[in-house]
């Protein structure tokens, strides 16, 4: 363990505990509204949270007499309110604050995890879709095979990169429910630009059904309501795939 944190800490094991105020006695509940750390985030925006309020978010509940705002202020300020310091330190040295178990460390690891990765991403990670085969190769492992029909929609920006894959239904052998609402309803949220149609045929035809002909019109004027591109809506099969922009004049 840092000999700077061990200092921090109680000698006696079976009391460990970080020095904090003989005041801080409130529950989180007993607290103003517009001092706890969900009321303010409802009010307020998760930007008007401190560090030590976004981990109370997270870790929820404190122990008897010790708050989970006090634990999470003492948490950050023992690390200078730097998330860098507390990305250093080991589970036991996280685990040697009182009212930090076991599961409450790793929910800590998991965010600094997850802060890791975030720092890594860019835009230019994200999968650009070309031409029908890249859809083909995108889906193909995860519905060519399945003994149902699902429908797939991909959202994609303005530079055909994907921003989210969104399971639209999922049916019998012969037959899924399609509902262009939902999946016009998700293209916002994702803030598409572009919007790919993807479904399988369990039997391994790529024979387009007049069904599949039908709901590719009804999406089709759809997203032009909306002013969203519709670029393809590709039929997989283990047999291989068929692309209405590339097959139909539907698209064209």
């Amino acid at each position: 363990m840092d000999p700077s944190f061990q200092n921090m800490v109680s000698d006696d094991p079976e009391h460990k505990k970080y020095p904090r105020s003989s005041a801080s006695v409130l529950t989180c509940k007993e607290m103003n509204p517009d001092l706890q750390p969900r009321e303010r985030l409802l009010k307020f925006g998760v930007g008007s949270l401190s560090n030590a309020e976004l981990f109370a978010i997270i870790l929820r509940t404190g122990t008897k007499g010790y708050p989970i705002t006090d634990l999470c202020r003492d948490l950050m300020s023992f690390n200078g309110n730097m998330f860098l310091n507390l990305e250093r330190r080991s589970r036991e040295e996280i685990m040697a604050i009182n009212g930090i178990g076991e599961l409450k460390a790793m929910q800590i690891e998991a965010v600094m995890e997850i802060v890791r990765r975030y720092s890594k991403e860019t835009t230019a990670n994200r999968v650009r879709i070309k031409n029908s085969k890249d859809i083909y190769d995108l889906m193909r492992s995860d519905i060519a095979n399945l003994p149902h029909e699902e429908i797939w929609a991909i959202f994609l920006d303005q530079a055909n990169k994907i921003l989210a894959l969104y399971k639209a239904s999922e049916g019998g052998h012969a037959a899924t429910v399609f509902d262009a609402k939902k999946i016009l309803r998700q293209a916002i949220l994702a803030r598409a630009q572009s919007i790919i149609l993807c479904h399988n045929h369990p039997s391994g035809t790529l024979r387009p059904s007049p069904q599949d002909d039908h709901i590719t019109r009804r999406l089709l004027e759809a997203c032009k309501a909306l002013d969203l591109r519709m670029l393809d809506h590709v039929i997989v099969s283990t047999e291989g795939f068929f692309s209405y922009r590339d097959s139909s004049s539907i698209l064209q």
